[in-house]
């Protein structure tokens, strides 16, 4: 559904995206991650033809978006920046308007994407009465308008409450199972990305940094928490066999490579220790992206 090929940008003398390749196969919620300046809001923006790639090529539903924007971005729907609605005029007002700059879009059509994202009630009243969580769920229905089969979402759940943020995960998971939507996803929510993502990328100053599936970022085979009668004399002498390369938080022991578990258990049972668990460390995504931003890059 989108591919970038060796993109960059830049603005004046700053590299804002360096050589920028990724793909979001179709069927997936694929999250961009990255810290402010990263370079994600850049992205999209070439993604959408509202940025103009320095070099690269970006092609989104089988289209180039730089010679063919209009037939790339056909069935795509977008949430992007900060949208701006004419607030003195009501949400059903302002999806009439939004969709007339394309094409006009069917009552019956607004009314379903109302009811999709949870206004029903709320839609004939002036959008300066609507609270945050509203005004995402507007933006969502406007991204919704263009029966589209790609969405892209720029920090869907930025100034949400707790209530809003998982309103909105809802949805696009909702989104996602029953419309069969693809879904790229900006966030700076990790959590949210955990709970929403199926792969991801991770941008550092312009450049990739990681990209894969969720399921990679969750274990680190270093890692291994173990749990034993005394684990400080279990460390001693796992250290002194040298099977180990270091130990953290009374119950995690860094594997030497070439080592495996059973070595371990087997050392310690010998050595008259029990072994009540030994298994590879989890982390979160947390974990995974402050790794990624203090070590060197990682790509899959």
């Amino acid at each position: 559904m989108i591919e970038l090929k060796n993109v960059s940008k830049r603005f004046g003398s700053r590299l804002a995206v360096d050589d920028l390749t990724l793909e979001v196969p179709a069927g997936e919620i694929y999250g961009l991650l990255g810290h402010n300046g990263a370079g994600k809001s850049t992205a999209i923006g070439m993604m959408l033809g509202q940025v103009w790639p320095s070099s690269g090529a970006v092609m989104v539903c089988g289209h180039d978006v730089s010679a063919r924007r209009q037939q790339a971005l056909q069935k795509v729907g977008a949430i992007f920046e900060s949208p701006a609605f004419y607030d003195y005029l009501t949400g059903w007002r302002n999806l009439e308007i939004l969709s007339s700059y394309s094409a006009p879009t069917p009552k019956r059509r607004i009314q379903e994407i109302i009811e999709w994202v949870g206004l029903t009630g709320r839609e004939h009243t002036k959008v300066r009465t609507y609270s945050h969580g509203m005004r995402a769920r507007l933006a969502l229905a406007q991204a919704l308008l263009p029966h589209p089969e790609l969405l892209i979402l720029d920090e869907p759940g930025d100034g949400l409450d707790p209530e809003g943020i998982h309103e909105m995960r809802q949805t696009i998971l909702r989104l996602h199972r029953e419309l069969g939507l693809t879904i790229l996803l900006s966030s700076h929510l990790l959590n949210e990305v955990e709970q929403l993502c199926t792969r991801i990328a991770v941008l550092n100053e312009g450049r990739k940094v990681f990209e894969g599936p969720l399921s990679a970022t969750r274990q680190d085979q270093r890692w291994v928490r173990l749990r034993t009668g005394s684990f400080e004399a279990a460390v001693k002498e796992l250290r002194e066999a040298e099977f180990i390369t270091d130990a953290r938080d009374g119950r995690v022991i860094s594997l030497r490579e070439g080592v495996g578990p059973e070595r371990v258990v087997k050392l310690l049972v010998e050595r008259g220790m029990p072994v009540y668990e030994i298994a590879p460390e989890t982390r979160t995504l947390e974990q995974f992206y402050l790794s990624l931003m203090d070590g060197e890059p990682k790509v899959k």
